[in-house]
């Protein structure tokens, strides 16, 4: 059991720091939109911009923070990243002006999008390809452990002053950034894979050639329209059909938590030498069933039963796709191809628009039905994909043989 957890120092680093960064930001922005509204009393529309703004610049950023870690290296990326994203939260503890908390949201979504890419292909660069699924599963697993801690440490905080979540999330985030530069000089990490020369738009051109990054990322944003539904439409949902909508969904949330944390590292033992394809669409399947579930659940406990299906259906899912991306990315485009998949996003501003018309229109038991057979034709995607590196890897082979 030590050895397979025998990870590089610097692995280890971003996992635990994957922890408190999580935790961090979660003990803040989750809160963003009532710090705007009661402490500084912004009008709602302007607060949603604010808030959108942050996934609309992560979407369009990762592409460009992949490139930059490939062409600069992770290192650099890596630590003026974390840097600069410890002032943003200083700021938004400090500024008073709409403009001002805009112009920080956005940044905060590029400095998430250049960070995670460049971060997720360092973990592939420092370890074993047997491993790899590993590393992603604990990483899936620290990003959880974060998002449930920090909604309470925000709310302990928070009774104290406003924007002390703010300042304490900069804090562990400089801290952090500081805990990462000692371990990468200590262990004289610099480009740990070639430094890539093209220009950007070359890179750009070449990248979406790749059928199967371009039918991954289709799947992907399928996945993401049903997924969304969890935080936009969901909660919207259970509010209209029963008596005590809001205790119920907290309580999804917060089983989805404890589950992925107890089942992620067992799950992730058990498939681990299983075809990571096999392991995306036994999740695209338990995530079909779980959201139909929803719409015809009548009880509180039948709620939770869906909720555990699409949770194993996550568990597989999301640490799988960190793996392919890895599989299918050259070694000199590894940060690229990292970027390009939050390209995926997309799913994560159709999804709610999507599923609110038809909840409003159709009833939820027709939400979750459609949304059932979306995700049901992510299968069909990932399926391409899987020819299309069958067709490859028959093109070497015949290649090697002409040889």
């Amino acid at each position: 059991m030590k050895e397979k957890f025998a990870f590089h120092p610097v692995v280890w680093t971003l996992l635990i720091g994957t922890v408190f960064a999580r935790g961090a930001s979660f003990m803040a922005l989750p809160f963003l939109a009532l710090y705007l509204s009661n402490t500084h009393g912004i009008h709602p529309v302007w607060i949603g911009l604010t808030i959108g703004l942050s996934p609309l610049t992560g979407t369009i950023g990762g592409f460009i923070g992949g490139y930059f870690s490939d062409r600069y290296g992770r290192k650099k990326v890596m630590l003026w990243t974390i840097l600069v994203w410890g002032l943003v939260y200083f700021g938004f503890s400090q500024a008073s002006h709409i403009g001002v908390f805009m112009a920080l949201n956005a940044l905060n979504g590029l400095c998430r999008s250049f960070f995670e890419p460049s971060s997720q292909a360092m973990m592939a660069d420092l370890t074993s390809p047997q491993q790899r699924k590993r590393v992603f599963s604990l990483r899936y697993t620290a990003i959880n452990i974060g998002a449930s801690l920090g909604p309470l440490l925000g709310v302990y905080v928070a009774q104290f002053s406003s924007s002390l979540p703010f300042l304490l999330t900069g804090l562990m985030y400089l801290l952090y950034g500081g805990t990462l530069f000692i371990m990468l000089n200590r262990h004289s990490i610099t480009h740990v894979t070639p430094v890539h020369q093209l220009p950007l738009m070359d890179t750009l051109m070449v990248t979406w050639k790749d059928k199967t990054l371009l039918v991954f990322i289709i799947g992907g944003i399928l996945i993401n329209v049903g997924y969304s539904q969890i935080d936009s439409n969901l909660p919207q949902y259970i509010q209209q059909s029963f008596s005590d909508g809001v205790a119920l969904f907290a309580k999804l949330i917060a089983l989805n938590a404890i589950l992925v944390i107890i089942l992620q590292v067992p799950l992730s033992l058990i498939t681990e030498k299983w075809p990571v394809l096999r392991v995306m669409i036994l999740g695209s399947l338990f995530f079909a069933i779980g959201f139909a579930s929803f719409g015809f659940a009548t009880t509180a406990i039948g709620m939770m039963i869906a909720m555990a299906i699409v949770t194993i259906g996550e568990i597989f899912i999301f640490p799988s796709t960190s793996v392919f991306i890895d599989q299918i990315a050259p070694e000199n485009r590894k940060g690229t191809y990292f970027g390009a998949g939050q390209f995926r996003s997309i799913g994560n501003f159709t999804g709610p628009v999507l599923g609110g018309w038809l909840l409003q229109d159709f009833g939820g038991d027709f939400l979750f039905s459609v949304i059932a057979v979306i995700i049901l034709c992510s299968i069909f995607f990932y399926y391409l994909g899987n020819l299309h590196i069958l067709e490859k890897q028959k093109a070497q082979l015949l290649q090697a043989v002409e040889q």
